[in-house]
């Protein structure tokens, strides 16, 4: 056997192995898939989220406020629920141009604002439609908001606007295609949705703040694709024990 006859004959040979073991030895490609950023993460399957309860609208108004100092213990269940429901969760099936409405307002109905939420685990997307937490990347990335209590608090929710979705909005009018009224539009929605965030939190005795982030490095880390872009970010969990 010449030496080209060998060359062509080895892969064959080495498929043939593989295939005569059960198939259990896996042959690297240039094809060969890319490993899945959220590795084990699961879907966090949110409950029910509560529709009532909790302190009064006005004074929740009145209890309103900016705490800094967050303790790192846990949000239950329920509340981390109640907490994205309040932010930008559906509260009705159907809108007079199409799709379902939210506890926020965006401009024709474009829902334009993603939330990612970081947790000590990873970093996931909330699915408001589903009221699910889907698994974007393992790992704790909560340091991304670049607040010292922002490393330690149990939650962050990232405000990231994703444009593509203003072409897809049921009702298209003139301003959804100009760059700057679009900027007008998704830093209204994300000053909404923040709020219902800030007013929750006063309902449940909870501290949030909201704030800058880390730009930069969190488009990378997050996976984001070219048209989503971060905005701000939120820090929510328990008030932390006064010295």
């Amino acid at each position: 056997m010449n030496r080209r006859t060998f060359l062509n004959t080895v892969p064959a040979i080495t498929f043939l192995a593989g295939t005569i073991s059960g198939g259990k030895k896996t042959i690297k490609t240039s094809s060969q898939e890319t490993p899945n950023p959220a590795g084990d993460l699961q879907p966090i399957k949110l409950v029910k989220p509560e529709t009532d309860g909790g302190k009064s609208v006005l004074a929740s108004l009145k209890e309103r406020r900016t705490i800094r100092s967050i303790d790192s213990k846990e949000l239950p269940p329920q509340m981390l629920s109640n907490l994205l429901w309040a932010a930008f969760g559906v509260n009705r099936e159907n809108e007079p141009h199409g799709g379902p409405g939210r506890t926020a307002a965006s401009a024709s109905n474009s829902q334009e604002i993603d939330l990612y939420v970081t947790m000590p685990q990873g970093v996931y997307l909330y699915d408001a439609a589903a009221h699910i937490l889907k698994p974007v990347v393992a790992g704790d990335y909560r340091h991304r908001a670049r607040r010292r209590r922002g490393s330690r608090a149990p939650v962050n929710i990232f405000f990231v606007v994703d444009i593509a979705k203003y072409s897809k909005a049921p009702f298209q009018e003139p301003g959804l295609k100009d760059t700057e009224i679009q900027k007008s539009y998704y830093y209204v929605a994300t000053g909404l949705i923040a709020q219902n965030v800030y007013l929750y939190a006063a309902s449940r005795g909870l501290a949030a703040h909201f704030h800058n982030c880390n730009k930069q490095d969190t488009h990378r880390e997050f996976k984001l694709r070219p048209e989503q872009r971060v905005l701000f970010a939120q820090t929510i969990g328990f008030p932390a024990a006064q010295a």
